[in-house]
């Protein structure tokens, strides 16, 4: 962990993200593109080569679901071959996630379903720190069969039905072994409990104002001098 980095719980990254959107004027789709890029660039070195690589992208109905979209849209761009599914109800696609679910499909990597074992990576993008209770099906599904592919997990912000505060899986969770968290790490991804489901933390910057932050008396040392993802454990 880097020195002095706080930790926030879901409770404060709600607030972050209003803030942003509502006081900064940065807005849900700059977020969202930040996220899913890096979510992209860190499959990419995960990988290391792109080319002939398959990648499934699992992607929820709400924001998270949207940087998985994102996601999806560069790594297709970058030579791998990408297929989104969507495992939540696309009806309850927000404007902006439906927005990034339209690109895909006119760029035709959307399909309904997939052998999850015949990939070489899995990007959770299902469920985002907003999780209440147990995952409810068809995501509960796509959790188990996500985990017993055996293949490679990347989770988007934390993995799906890990409550992000205290660190508590709900059943099921995923059990990642890569997790990408945004803009500051959650409590709930440094907890003993969690570590299973977690796997390595990375964190990616999404244009936090360090102004912001210090309005919420949290004051960081940027962690992205170097670079727009970090790894943390």
């Amino acid at each position: 962990m880097y020195p002095n980095l706080p930790a926030l719980t879901t409770e404060q990254m709600i607030e972050v993200d209003r803030l942003m959107i509502e006081e900064w004027g940065i807005s849900l789709i700059q977020m969202m593109e930040n996220a899913g890029r890096n979510l992209a660039g860190l499959a990419r070195q995960l990988l290391q080569e792109l080319h002939g690589r398959k990648i499934v992208v699992l992607c929820g109905a709400g924001n998270n679901g949207g940087g998985g979209m994102v996601a999806a849209r560069h790594l297709h761009n970058w030579g791998a071959e990408v297929e989104a599914v969507m495992v939540g109800d696309e009806s309850r696609l927000k404007e902006i996630p439906a927005h990034q679910w339209k690109i895909l499909r006119h760029m035709d990597v959307v399909v309904t379903d997939f052998d999850l074992s015949k990939a070489d990576l899995i990007l959770d993008a299902m469920i985002g720190y907003g999780v209440r209770g147990n995952p409810r099906e068809p995501i509960a599904g796509w959790i188990r069969r996500a985990n017993d592919s055996r293949v490679r997990i990347l989770s988007l912000d934390a993995p799906s039905g890990l409550d992000t505060t205290m660190g508590v899986p709900a059943t099921p969770c995923i059990c990642a072994h890569n997790t990408l968290t945004l803009a500051l790490p959650k409590t709930g991804l440094l907890t003993p409990e969690s570590k299973p489901f977690v796997g390595e933390l990375y964190l990616a910057d999404i244009s936090v104002p360090p102004e912001l932050y210090a309005s919420l008396n949290i004051n960081i040392s940027s962690p992205f001098e170097s670079d727009t993802i970090v790894k943390l454990t």
